[in-house]
């Protein structure tokens, strides 16, 4: 149950909302071109569209890393009961200890 709950989340609201912030960083940068190259006169409004664009590629290269961090992670720890990109989330069944083995050291 807790595991549909967190694919769910996933799928519905945390890889959408990844993509959306990647378009919003992708027009960002593009309006920094078009910012750049449309007022290539005034110097201060040429500087702005640079600005743009730097920020628009710092956010793009931000959010392509945290893609690639994750799938090392997963990769390195052979973790395969998660797929980000289609927000599965398989876990197993939790099972407290039993009383009796609380105390017990090891």
């Amino acid at each position: 149950m807790l595991d549909t709950f967190i694919g769910n989340v996933n799928r519905l609201i945390i890889n959408p909302l990844i993509l959306l912030l990647f378009a919003l960083a992708v027009v960002y940068f593009l309006y920094g071109v078009l910012e750049f190259i449309m007022n290539q006169e005034n110097e201060d409004k040429k500087t702005s569209g640079k600005s743009h664009m730097l920020w628009g590629v710092i956010g793009i290269t931000i959010m392509m890393g945290v893609w690639a961090i994750l799938g090392v992670i997963l990769n390195t720890f052979n973790i395969t009961d998660i797929n980000p990109e289609r927000g599965e989330v398989k876990l197993d069944e939790y099972i407290p200890p039993s009383p009796n083995n609380l105390n017990q050291r090891y």
